[in-house]
């Protein structure tokens, strides 16, 4: 039994090896690619997500301007947000504590880079919050949720492009956030619906 626990060990230890090893080459190989047309776009557009401030503006816009249907797909992506970030940062990040990448031995173009977070680096807490955020909205509006995950692929990759997470971060968050994007709109909208319950019934 213990030759047995032994050996999957191993073999669990060498796909592991194996997979981080794709991970920093694939790292490694956007770093060394000169892109300076398109630093000019990812870099600013890397920013806007700092803090959800992207999904937040879009969230309001369509709380303006989109109806009933937009506010519930405001208040579904918001919820899926929140969710999302919560369990990046107060889960995901303690469980994993994974240093970020060293730019300066990638040597990332400094034309890519912005601030380096202070947090570990698995997962990328923007991917997970652009990808819930895409599938909130979704829920309400298929339409624009597969518009918002094409964008949320683009945030996650100015993530790598930046320098400031690996692939497999945002792999990671793209899966975190997408799940959180089912889960947390039919959270809210049982909750919305016993609200309602409870004030038919006063």
């Amino acid at each position: 039994m213990a030759t047995t626990d032994s050996a999957r060990d191993d073999t669990t230890g060498r796909w592991r090896d194996e997979l981080l090893a794709l991970d920093a080459a694939i790292y490694q190989a956007v770093a060394s690619t000169p892109t300076p047309r398109l630093d000019e776009v990812l870099r600013p557009l890397t920013s806007a997500a700092d803090h959800s401030k992207l999904w937040l503006a879009t969230a309001a816009l369509l709380a303006a301007v989109g109806g009933a249907k937009g506010r519930q797909a405001s208040l579904d992506g918001l919820l899926a947000v929140g969710l999302a970030s919560a369990s990046v940062n107060q889960g995901a990040k303690h469980l994993n504590r994974r240093p970020r990448p060293d730019r300066d031995i990638a040597q990332v173009p400094a034309d890519r880079r912005v601030s380096m977070p202070t947090s570990t680096s698995f997962p990328s807490g923007h991917t997970a919050s652009a990808f819930a955020f895409a599938g909130g909205v979704a829920r309400t509006m298929p339409w624009l949720g597969s518009a918002l995950r094409m964008a949320a692929t683009t945030v996650g990759y100015t993530r790598v492009h930046a320098g400031v997470h690996y692939p497999g971060d945002v792999v990671a968050g793209a899966l975190i956030g997408m799940g959180c994007g089912e889960i947390a709109p039919r959270v809210g909208r049982r909750a919305q619906a016993r609200v309602r319950t409870w004030r038919s019934a006063r």
